[in-house]
């Protein structure tokens, strides 16, 4: 699937390229509305991640633009303004969806998975995760190892999602910071090992946990059960 950024910082650009890149994305990308018009010509995208603030045209403007020629293309808008009326701006002009700055890449990944889902057979997206002996209740926000109820908060959730939606796969700290935490975080911060160790006490079985450390790359989910 190709995905169409536009945004006109550098860092978040890179940011978001890399991220999707590794999710096994196409991307493009785009720092004037102008030359987002222009690629839109050139190679049609399956989404668009569309920021407000861009010089020359801004947001709003590009929006009404792929409107007037592609009213279902999925447009997922990117501001640092909060303010209410901003929202309503976009969504009136046919915003897809809209998601403030800062933000974490696990949130936008969803987002995404949301506004391009295929339907499930029986109709329904999936609702759960399941990895070895961990299964998460996305709708409900629950886990459970081996059938025992696991109380997480907020953030241990997002994190053994984030994991869990990556079984098998070594992710670096700096991964995970990013598909959790978002961009703005300190790489130096020791927020991932500290919510690891958070899981870890909470999902040990039999003395082992299902997240491993590889030493000198990061953390994974393991694939098998916990024996």
């Amino acid at each position: 699937m190709n995905i169409l950024v536009v945004e006109d910082e550098a860092l978040i650009t890179d940011f978001l390229r890399r991220g999707l890149e590794a999710e096994g994305y196409a991307v493009d990308t785009a720092a004037r509305g102008e030359d987002a018009l222009a690629c839109l010509r050139e190679r049609p995208p399956d989404l668009v991640i569309l920021d407000v603030m861009l010089p020359g045209m801004d947001g709003f403007e590009v929006l009404r633009a792929i409107r007037a020629s592609d009213p279902d293309l999925p447009v997922i808008m990117l501001t640092a303004r909060g303010e209410v009326a901003d929202r309503v701006r976009g969504l009136d002009l046919g915003a897809t969806d809209y998601l403030g700055k800062p933000f974490a890449f696990a949130e936008l990944l969803a987002r995404i998975r949301a506004r391009t889902r295929r339907p499930a057979q029986n109709g329904r997206p999936a609702s759960s995760l399941s990895v070895g002996p961990v299964t998460l209740d996305l709708l409900a926000r629950e886990a459970d190892i081996d059938g025992h109820r696991v109380e997480l908060s907020a953030r241990e959730f997002a994190l053994l999602a984030y994991l869990m939606r990556h079984p098998g796969q070594v992710l670096s700290r700096q991964q995970i910071l990013n598909g959790v935490w978002g961009y703005t975080f300190d790489p130096r911060s020791n927020l991932v090992d500290v919510y690891v160790g958070y899981l870890r006490r909470k999902l040990t079985a039999n003395g082992r946990s299902p997240i491993e450390t590889v030493r000198g790359m990061g953390y994974r989910m393991a694939r098998e059960r916990i024996a």
